[in-house]
């Protein structure tokens, strides 16, 4: 199995559009931060924006086909460019999501904005491996491969939101979740991945351990044998790793083994001590000791507190 459908198999992603924006100039949207466990995204249908930078940086110009993704899940502020007082917007329920549109007649802003759920702890493991900020780009002259298939993917959802069939809510919600995978595919195959495991993944002569550790967790992986995996010397790939990553292959590792032994620990009736074999450590202290210090409870304070949680987690989100 590939390294992202993995990924997404042990870290189960939901996605939900909330709501179709159609604003003419002057226009503003500030936005988030949304619950702890959410990505939020925005999709420009036609039309440009500009993201403020909260730092205080140089701000992003979004043009039509980019997709933004925002894994730091921050308060933003998104807005026309002009720095007149935006026309006030009005919002109405749509039978599957919310439209928000203003009374201008300009050329207007086309924009879905959503978000993305994912259970915890992995949202916090997936955040810490992504950047803060993502943009790719789905223009509508984009001729094959990843960027046609996401630029045929969000012309579907926009034909969702304009038709309002039935069955859309299941539709857009499914289409929001193929976006976030076509995403960070077609982020890992640009070249030019921001530092993560986006670029990390994106170097071919990495793929062959990344995905050794994610097919194979509970493996003892030494980092020679990683590296000769990659037909590289065990410095010249701990250095990538570094300078791609940020983290050591061992830290990824851990990563990768703590997220399934969470999800066993939430899902199945193993003991403990089955749990660490199939995460690969030969004592139950030893996988004790690395679950306490990487989720910061114990197995069975873990397992306690997920069967005492509700199922879903979705109820209750915001529509703005």
């Amino acid at each position: 199995m590939d390294w992202l459908s993995r990924l997404f198999e042990m870290m189960p992603v939901r996605g939900r559009l909330d709501i179709r924006c159609s604003y003419s100039v002057p226009w503003r949207i500030e936005q988030g931060p949304g619950a702890t466990n959410e990505i939020p995204y925005h999709a420009v249908l036609a039309g440009s924006a500009i993201l403020d930078d909260p730092a205080g940086g140089q701000p992003l110009l979004l043009k039509t086909g980019d997709i933004l993704l925002l894994p730091g899940n921050p308060r933003h502020v998104m807005h026309d460019g002009s720095g007149a007082a935006p026309l006030p917007p009005r919002n109405r329920a749509a039978q599957n999501f919310t439209i928000s549109e203003n009374l201008g007649s300009d050329e207007r802003l086309d924009l879905l904005c959503g978000h993305f759920a994912i259970a915890p702890p992995h949202d916090r493991l997936l955040r810490s491996y992504l950047p803060p900020r993502l943009v790719v780009h789905a223009g509508p002259r984009i001729g094959k491969g990843t960027a046609a298939q996401l630029a045929g993917l969000v012309a579907l959802m926009r034909s969702e939101t304009a038709d309002d069939h039935l069955g859309g809510r299941a539709m857009l919600n499914a289409l929001s979740t193929a976006m976030f995978a076509l995403a960070l595919r077609l982020a890992s195959e640009t070249g030019a991945a921001p530092r993560g495991l986006l670029a990390l993944v994106g170097d071919p002569r990495i793929a062959p351990a990344v995905a050794a550790m994610f097919n194979d967790p509970a493996r003892a992986w030494s980092l020679p044998e990683l590296a000769r995996l990659c037909n590289m010397s065990r410095a010249t790939l701990a250095r990538q790793f570094q300078d791609k990553l940020g983290r050591s292959a061992s830290d990824l590792l851990t990563d990768i083994r703590m997220t399934l032994a969470a999800n066993e620990l939430r899902s199945s009736s193993l003991s403990t001590g089955a749990v660490a074999e199939m995460a690969g450590y030969q004592s139950e202290a030893a996988f004790q000791r690395a679950f306490k210090s990487h989720m910061g409870v114990t197995p069975a304070q873990w397992r306690k507190a997920q069967s005492s949680e509700p199922g879903g987690g979705d109820e209750g989100r915001r529509t703005g």
